[in-house]
């Protein structure tokens, strides 16, 4: 198994190479890097490896940088020293991790998931990096401005119960019951908040952590979620996406 190490801590690269080395006697150290500029010069130089290990934030930039760039597929093992909420925020993307200082338990674990996943690719979409990389630095949406006839009114992002399309038109619905037309798409509004506290539940439908107040099984195994302030649009999580909301839920 060809490994490559992403690290401008020497001491933490050369702690991780020792326990690879020690944990999996078939794998082979490729290269460990120390920056962005080396590791683009080594991609262009040789292939990509079987599986790579990249510390976040190095001295001339982050390795989403690198990976933006990439056009190539391969499994990834981010390592970090971000505190919990960030850890939180990789688990809800499916991206492997381990927090620095890494220890042993959690480095098998990691490279048997990788095992176990039958060595397929886990690099997310680039939408996917982006919105971990907000959850990082906290660069998130914080108000609309809604036009009020002849006036503008600001709403921050903690008054906000949901947004909804109907008639071609998107609303953005308040927590205390207002509702006001805005001039963005779900799909504009979806990339620009924070995804551990907004979920698209379906095309109309995009609500607030707070704005749920029960949750119910449906038939045809979805699920069906009463909102507040109430809708008489039915929000309903299809099959396909349970799974991913009962993760959210459960952050």
């Amino acid at each position: 198994m060809r490994v490559i190490i992403i690290e401008d801590e020497l001491r933490s690269a050369e702690r991780l190479r020792k326990m690879l080395i020690k944990l999996e006697a078939d794998i082979e150290i490729d290269a460990i890097l120390d920056s962005l500029v080396s590791a683009r010069e080594w991609f262009r130089d040789n292939s990509p490896p079987d599986l790579a290990f990249l510390d976040i934030q190095l001295g001339d930039g982050t390795s989403f940088e690198l990976l933006h760039e990439l056009k190539s597929d391969f499994p990834v093992i981010f390592t970090t020293a971000f505190d919990q909420y960030a850890i939180k925020a990789f688990k809800y993307k499916s991206v492997d991790y381990l927090l620095k200082p890494v220890v042993e338990e959690e480095l098998v674990q990691a490279i048997e998931k990788y095992q176990a996943s039958g060595n397929l690719p886990s690099k997310p979409l680039v939408q996917d990096l982006v919105s971990t990389h907000r959850l990082i630095t906290g660069d998130f949406k914080k108000r609309f401005l809604i036009k009020i006839g002849e006036q503008y009114k600001p709403v921050t992002i903690d008054e906000v119960a949901y947004f909804y399309s109907r008639d071609n038109q998107t609303y953005l619905m308040t927590l205390p019951g207002k509702h006001y037309p805005i001039d963005q798409s779900l799909e504009q509004i979806e990339n620009s908040l924070n995804p551990l506290e907004f979920f698209r539940v379906s095309r109309k439908m995009l609500i607030g952590l707070n704005a749920i107040a029960e949750v119910h099984t449906y038939f045809n195994s979805r699920l069906l979620i009463k909102l507040q302030p109430s809708t008489d649009l039915e929000c309903l999580v299809s099959r396909e996406r349970v799974s991913d909301f009962k993760s959210w839920m459960d952050l």
